[in-house]
């Protein structure tokens, strides 16, 4: 039955199959029709559920990101610790819309906005608008730290999960050969920044490659003298989830061998060090950093008044003040509910992204959509093969039943039939024989970019 709706919500989006590919003229703006003009800019998780819904609407839609393709980020993590390829994980943005009349789309660079003549200034040509939509996502914070920014690594693109898997797989290959114990040790001891949903799913991710697969592939290696180190500035990790979930998350990251330290936050980095605000200084060839999130640059572009993050104060029908035609979706929106800023999570953006579509299908009926209000389903994290913690719809799920609603949410959500295959079979592979595959090094300088070697 989740086969079937699967593939019944692939038809439904790609729809008929057109005759023939429309092209447009970037300079041209869009084609010169009766309908209205609306143009997407990003091709996140807000983007896509707004082209999703806005197919066969009668809107003349143009889709712009500066990719080609929509990245399932949730996912990064596995590409990068060798559990997935990064092509199963993407998917491209013209294969979604084939079948759509009336979607069209730009790889291009927006370089800015001109509001009072409705336009989006890009890199290859301006685009006209009747209206917009920007869902430009974010970026990692590094709140202002110039040694950590210069020598931590992230996750937000494919080439960044790439990167980390290269830097990983090549410093083992390092440490192996490593005659000194001091450097070794330097060598085999990772810290994580961060204890929220990626920050966790890394870390765990990491001690069960070190634990089950690096065992195995280095056997000269004395793999006890690994070290995954996941730090936390507030008291406990996972903080949006209950405490008891908080506890059994931070007890089975200790079984896994992870050293978990709360209220705990890095002060500076280095080649080859991490400083605490203590003082304490962790002799760390690789830092992965996940302990914030900002609006992406395209919201400095946006007037008006930021809020935390840089992220744009919008209307409560998610529209710019004074600009009533330009809506800010996802990471880049700063709205409340329930006295809170809604966080800056994949589940808001896609919420508002099929908001702000029916919110224009509506108006062009000569409707008066109702405020955007945010249906709360919930927070999910995995900690590693057979155990997750849940939360959701007053229910608190932990270990292998929730490690399942985890697995089949995500491959819901992931865009693909055959991606959604081939990730069911890389999980698979993995849970029956504790291996994974894309243990690749596609780059000469992987373990020395960011870490002080090179």
């Amino acid at each position: 039955m989740i086969t079937l709706k699967i593939l019944l919500d692939m038809r439904d989006f790609q729809g008929r199959r057109s005759d023939r590919d429309i092209e447009v003229s970037p300079s041209m703006g869009m084609q010169q029709t009766n309908h209205k003009r609306v143009v997407v800019v990003g091709m996140g998780f807000g983007g896509i559920r707004a082209a999703r819904r806005l197919a066969d609407s009668g809107l003349e839609v143009t889709l712009v990101d500066r990719n080609n393709y929509h990245l399932f980020q949730p996912l990064l993590y596995q590409v990068a610790t060798a559990g997935l390829e990064q092509e199963s994980i993407a998917y491209p943005v013209r294969a979604l819309i084939r079948g759509s009349r009336n979607l069209f789309f730009r790889m291009a660079e927006v370089t800015g906005l001109d509001l009072a003549e409705r336009r989006v200034l890009t890199d290859k040509g301006p685009l006209a608008y009747d209206y917009l939509m920007l869902a430009g996502g974010s970026e990692t914070n590094y709140f202002g730290n110039k040694g950590v920014e210069r020598h931590a690594f992230d996750l937000k693109r494919l080439t960044d999960a790439e990167s980390l898997r290269n830097t990983i797989l090549g410093i083992f290959e390092q440490a192996v050969l490593e005659p000194d114990p001091i450097l070794r040790q330097q060598l085999l001891t990772f810290v994580v920044v961060g204890g929220g949903p990626t920050g966790v799913e890394f870390a765990g991710a990491l001690s069960e490659l070190i634990r089950y697969v690096f065992r195995k592939d280095y056997p000269t290696l004395n793999l006890d003298e690994s070290r995954v180190i996941l730090l936390e500035a507030a008291p406990a990790i996972l903080g949006a989830m209950p405490e008891r979930l908080q506890r059994y998350a931070e007890r089975h990251l200790g079984q896994m061998g992870v050293e978990v330290r709360c209220s705990t936050m890095v002060a500076d980095a280095g080649p080859g060090t991490v400083t605490l605000a203590s003082g304490e200084v962790i002799a760390a060839r690789t830092l992965f950093w996940s302990a914030g999130v900002k609006a992406a640059p395209l919201a400095g572009m946006v007037p008006g008044e930021k809020g935390p993050g840089g992220r744009v104060k919008v209307n409560p029908d998610l529209t710019l003040p004074d600009h009533d035609d330009v809506y800010v979706v996802g990471d880049m929106a700063c709205i409340e509910h329930e006295g809170k800023i809604l966080p800056m999570m994949a589940p808001v953006a896609m919420q508002q992204g099929s908001y702000v579509a029916e919110a224009l299908i509506e108006r062009e009926q000569g409707g008066r959509p109702a405020p955007f209000r945010y249906q709360d389903k919930g927070s999910m994290a995995t900690i590693g093969r057979n155990s997750a913690v849940v939360s959701a719809f007053g229910m608190q799920l932990s270990g292998y039943f929730a490690w399942v609603a985890w697995l089949f949410l995500h491959l819901y959500y992931l865009i693909g039939f055959r991606n959604r295959i081939v990730v069911l079979l890389n999980w698979g592979w993995y849970f029956w024989f504790h291996e994974r595959q894309v243990r690749l090094i596609t780059a000469a300088d992987a373990a020395g970019k960011k870490t002080g070697e090179q």
